[in-house]
C-alpha cells in the first residue's frame, strides 16, 4: 500500500522550536566576529565561546597538522593510494557458527588489494580491486567514475560496463517501465563535491548570527568577578550571566522563524544538501520538493505555536571566564507546550584549557515529569614534547564508552595506540585497540594500521584487520575512452537481455569454472 501524504513522517514544530533554540545557544562563534574594542557584557560572553572553540580547533590542528596538511593537499592535487588488508582470527570454529568449516583459515590466509586514484578537483577517480580469498584469487575487477558517467570492468569482459548520468532514465525505465518514465538521471558530479561551501557558512553566520546577535540586549548580561575551584586549581574567574526572559525568547524565536519562512538561499542551501544525498538524482526531486513543502507546513506550524509555547523560567547561561576562555558553564531552559509538559535541558561542567593539557568534565541533562536523564562526558587531554597522553569516557547511567590513546610524533613519524571499550549495565565489557604508525610527507604518506577486536568474555579470543597505506601525488587520473565501453544505458531492453544473456552470463560462468579449478575448489 502507497503511504498517504499524511503518514508521510515531518518535522514537528515543537521538534523545529527544539532546533531553533539549540541554533540561538550555539551561534556564539558565529556572532563574535562583530565585537569591538571596549567590550561590553554581551560581547565578552560571545567572545568567550568563540575564543574557547578556536582555541581545542587550533590544538586538533597543531597536534595534526601532517595529516591535515595532507587532506588539503588530496583536494587540490590527483592522489594514488595503495590499500592492502589482512585479517586474523583465532577464534574457535564454533564460536563463528560455521559448523564444521573452519572460517579461520580463510581469514588468516587472505588479502584484498585496492588501488585507487583521485582528482576531486577535476572530478575523476579510478580503481582496481584484488583479493586472494584463502587461495581463490580474483583480478581485473576496475571502476571509473567523472562526473557523466561510472564504469565497471570484470574480469571476464573485454569492454567496460557503463552508465552515463543522463541515461540513467532510459535504463531503469528498460529494467521496470512501470515505476520508471526514463526522464531520471544521476549527477555523479555532485560525489565529489563537500557540503556547505566557506562562502554558504558565512552567510548562515551574518544572516542568522548578527541577527539573533543584535536581538539580545546590553541588560540581558551582567558580570562579577568570582574565583572558583576547576580540576583542583583555584581560578580567578569573570562570571558572566546571560538571562533571557519568556517574552523575549518567544520574540526571538516569532523572528528567526519568519526569517526562515522567507528565505529562498537558505532553502535552495537545504535542497542542494538534499541532491548531494541524493548524487544529483532527479528521480528523487519530487521527494526532495515533498520534504521542503513539510519544511514550510512546520514552520508555519512552529510559528502559530509560538504562543502557547510555556517557557516559565525563561533562559539563563552563565560562563566563568579565565585567561579568554571558558572555565565553567551552567546553561538551563524549562519548555514545552503547556504547563503539564514541560522538559528541563540543562548543561553544567568545567574545562581547564591550557596549551599542553586541556581537561573537561560536562554534564548534560534532560528531565521531564517522568524521566530525570543524564549524560557525562569527561576528558584528559595532553600534547607534550610531541607526545600525547588522552583519555575521554562518556556515561550514560550504567552505560559507559571511554576512549585512551598514546601517541608519539618524530621525524615526521607518528606511532600510536588507541583503545575503545565499552561497558554495559550487565557488566559486559569489549574493545576495539587501534596502533599502528603513519608518515606524511611532501608528496608522499604511508600508514601501518592494526585493529583488534577483544570481545567482552574473553579477551584472549582476538579478531585482528591490518591495513597497510600508500600515497603519492600524480599528474593526472586515467579515463577510458567510450570505444571502450558498452553503454547500457542506451540499449532498449530486448538488447539489454540479449547482451546479458549471450555475451555476460556464458563469460562469467566460464571464468568461474576457471578461477575455482585454478584454486583447486572445483570438484573432480
Amino acid at each position: 500500500m502507497e503511504e498517504t501524504q499524511s503518514q508521510k513522517k515531518k518535522l514537528s514544530p515543537k521538534a523545529l522550536i527544539s532546533i531553533i533554540i539549540a541554533a540561538i545557544l550555539l551561534i556564539g562563534g558565529g556572532v563574535a566576529a562583530y565585537i569591538f574594542a571596549n567590550v561590553s557584557d554581551k560581547q565578552k560572553y560571545f567572545l568567550a565561546e568563540k575564543n574557547t572553540m578556536e582555541f581545542m580547533t587550533e590544538q586538533i590542528e597543531k597536534r595534526y597538522e601532517p595529516e591535515l596538511d595532507w587532506l588539503e593537499q588530496s583536494k587540490e592535487k590527483p592522489v594514488e593510494t595503495n590499500y592492502e588488508l589482512s585479517a586474523e582470527s583465532n577464534m574457535a570454529t564454533e564460536d563463528l557458527g560455521m559448523g564444521e568449516m573452519d572460517l579461520s583459515q580463510y581469514i588468516n590466509n587472505s588479502t584484498i588489494s585496492l588501488k585507487h586514484a583521485a582528482d576531486m578537483k577535476n572530478k575523476q577517480m579510478a580503481g582496481r580491486f584484488q583479493a586472494d580469498i584463502g587461495g581463490i584469487k580474483v583480478d581485473g575487477v576496475e571502476y571509473y567514475l567523472t562526473a557523466e558517467q561510472f564504469m565497471l570492468g570484470l574480469p571476464f569482459l573485454d569492454e567496460l560496463l557503463s552508465v552515463k548520468g543522463k541515461n540513467v532514465g532510459n535504463l531503469l525505465y528498460q529494467l521496470d517501465p512501470t515505476t520508471y518514465t526514463g526522464e531520471e538521471n544521476i549527477d555523479f558530479g555532485t560525489f565529489f563535491e563537500g557540503s556547505l561551501s566557506e562562502e554558504d557558512v558565512e552567510y548562515i553566520k551574518k544572516e542568522y548570527g548578527e541577527m539573533i546577535y543584535d536581538q539580545l540586549s546590553d541588560e540581558a548580561f551582567k558580570s562579577e568577578d568570582e574565583t572558583i575551584k576547576v580540576h583542583d586549581q583555584s581560578l580567578d574567574t569573570e562570571k558572566i550571566t546571560m538571562k533571557l526572559s519568556e517574552k523575549k525568547l518567544k520574540e526571538m524565536l516569532k523572528e528567526t522563524v519568519e526569517k526562515l519562512q522567507s528565505d529562498d538561499k537558505l532553502k535552495d542551501l537545504i535542497r542542494k544538501q538534499l541532491e548531494l544525498q541524493a548524487m544529483g538524482s532527479s528521480a528523487l526531486d519530487s521527494d526532495i520538493d515533498q520534504v521542503l513543502k513539510e519544511f514550510d507546513t512546520s514552520l508555519k506550524e512552529a510559528k502559530d505555536g509560538i504562543d502557547n509555547l510555556h517557557i516559565p523560567n525563561g533562559l539563563t547561561s552563565t560562563i566563568w571566564v579565565h585567561d579568554d576562555v571558558i572555565a565553567q558553564r551552567d546553561f538551563s531552559v524549562k519548555l514545552g507546550p503547556d504547563k503539564d509538559q514541560l522538559v528541563t535541558f540543562s548543561i553544567k561542567g568545567t574545562h581547564l584549557l591550557k596549551e599542553e593539557k586541556q581537561q573537561f568534565n560536562l554534564d548534560f541533562g534532560f528531565e521531564d515529569s517522568n524521566n530525570q536523564d543524564k549524560m557525562n562526558v569527561t576528558g584528559d587531554l595532553s600534547w607534550k614534547d610531541e607526545k600525547a597522553k588522552d583519555s575521554i569516557k562518556l556515561t550514560i547511567e550504567d552505560l559507559t564508552l571511554s576512549y585512551d590513546g598514546k601517541e608519539s610524533l618524530k621525524d615526521g613519524k607518528r606511532d600510536f595506540e588507541r583503545t575503545f571499550s565499552l561497558k554495559d549495565p550487565d557488566g559486559e565489557s569489549g574493545s576495539i585497540i587501534w596502533s599502528g604508525s603513519s608518515t606524511y610527507k611532501d608528496d608522499k604518506m604511508n600508514a601501518d594500521h592494526s585493529f583488534a577486536f577483544a570481545p567482552a568474555v574473553d579477551s584472549q579470543h582476538l579478531f585482528s584487520l591490518h591495513a597497510a597505506v600508500d600515497g603519492k601525488t600524480m599528474d593526472s587520473v586515467k579515463i577510458p575512452k567510450d570505444d571502450q565501453t558498452k553503454d547500457l544505458g542506451a540499449m532498449q531492453a530486448e538488447e539489454l537481455m540479449q547482451y546479458f544473456e549471450t555475451e555476460v552470463g556464458p563469460k562469467f560462468e566460464g571464468w568461474l569454472v576457471e578461477l575455482l579449478s585454478a584454486s583447486g575448489n572445483l570438484a573432480s
